[in-house]
């Protein structure tokens, strides 16, 4: 999802000797891309930081395992949510931290080209956030890349013919959904529901018939261990989890089953089926013989939920399938968009790219 950069590190500009760069800002990741050396850097979107002072304590891996584990005065956040920034100071803080390390702790001289994934949902607003980060980080260009297009760049798949494909991105606050065909986005949908939504909505799942306190970790590890989209095909499986009960306010223990599991997270995947559903009805017909011929191709961290690939293929009728390293796709599309900035800036009066200077 988006925004990145260079930035200023103690005061001075950091700058990358002549290297294209491509992040990957996400909800739940963050991805750096640095042009012939591909993703250096994956990390956790978190941030732990003094509640008063606002001094950054800990960032990435570190930061989530301190999630629901501070003490007072010690606060672990996300500072972006559903695929946007909710908190831009912090995220600034947090950029400069991963781009410093990216570059090992060294400064360059010559300005970078910057691509950056955005939503296709984006505002006005949030692009210019994401401009204002990119070019006071010191970057020669600023490219925007919508995500589906960089994800399906990413997947592997040959947009500039003219011949349809369809690319279902579920990230960790968002979902993009988009038609393409000549290198640009013919038809698309971006809904503020992905890998969060169904954390979420697990947690809310175990408080409302345990009447256990969860955090939105322990959440997502239900999800993860023995979540499914799919019932029909998915083994019975169970497994415990600790809490806090809101009624004594003493830790206690309960077991979790899939099918249960299934059932928490309904909503925000029939949410996910609808915006499918409702992307195909709007395609042309020629475009969707060739999404017949070829299937749509699933990509982020969202699709590696069991059974969603069956999910969208019971519904659709079409095949359905995941990509090659799904969680990488969106951050090895900005680089492929990096080297192809002339071809791809010839679609970008259609949709997909947008330029910055």
């Amino acid at each position: 999802m988006y925004r990145h950069i260079f930035l200023i590190l103690k005061g001075d500009k950091l700058m990358f000797g002549g290297s294209d760069i491509g992040v990957d800002l996400g909800t739940a990741n963050v991805m750096v891309f640095v042009k012939g050396k591909g993703i250096i850097l994956q990390e956790p979107s978190v941030v732990a930081m003094e509640r008063e002072s606002g001094r950054v304590i800990a960032v990435g891996s570190e930061a989530r395992r301190m999630l629901g584990r501070t003490p007072g005065n010690i606060v672990a956040i996300r500072p972006l949510r559903d695929g946007v920034i909710a908190d831009y100071d912090v995220t600034e803080k947090m950029l400069r931290y991963f781009i410093s390390k990216a570059a090992g702790g060294r400064k360059f001289f010559f300005r970078p080209r910057i691509m950056v994934c955005i939503p296709s949902s984006v505002t006005g607003v949030e692009e210019r956030a994401v401009r204002q980060a990119a070019i006071q980080a010191g970057a020669k260009e600023a490219h925007l890349i919508e995500e589906p297009l960089a994800a399906a760049l990413g997947a592997g798949l040959d947009i500039t013919q003219p011949s349809g494909s369809m690319i279902v991105d579920v990230g960790g606050g968002t979902t993009d959904i988009a038609v393409l065909s000549l290198g640009g986005i013919v038809g698309s949908k971006s809904l503020r529901v992905g890998g969060d939504k169904f954390d979420e909505a697990i947690v809310k799942y175990v408080r409302r018939e345990y009447s256990l306190a969860i955090g939105e970790r322990t959440g997502e590890e239900l999800k993860m261990e023995v979540g499914t989209a799919y019932l029909p095909d998915a083994i019975d499986k169970s497994t415990e989890i600790r809490g806090r009960d809101m009624i004594s306010g003493l830790p206690r223990a309960v077991v979790v089953t899939r099918r249960q599991v299934y059932e928490a997270i309904k909503e925000p995947l029939d949410l996910v089926v609808a915006a499918v559903k409702e992307v195909l009805e709007r395609t042309a017909p020629e475009l969707a013989a060739d999404i017949i011929n070829k299937g749509i191709i699933m990509t982020g961290g969202g699709s590696l939920l069991d059974g969603i690939d069956r999910l969208l293929a019971n519904e659709t009728g079409l095949p359905v399938y995941i990509a090659e390293d799904p969680l990488t796709c969106v951050a090895k599309g900005t680089g492929l968009a990096l080297n192809n900035i002339g071809l791809l800036s010839a679609s970008s009066k259609k949709k997909g790219l947008k330029k910055i200077v």
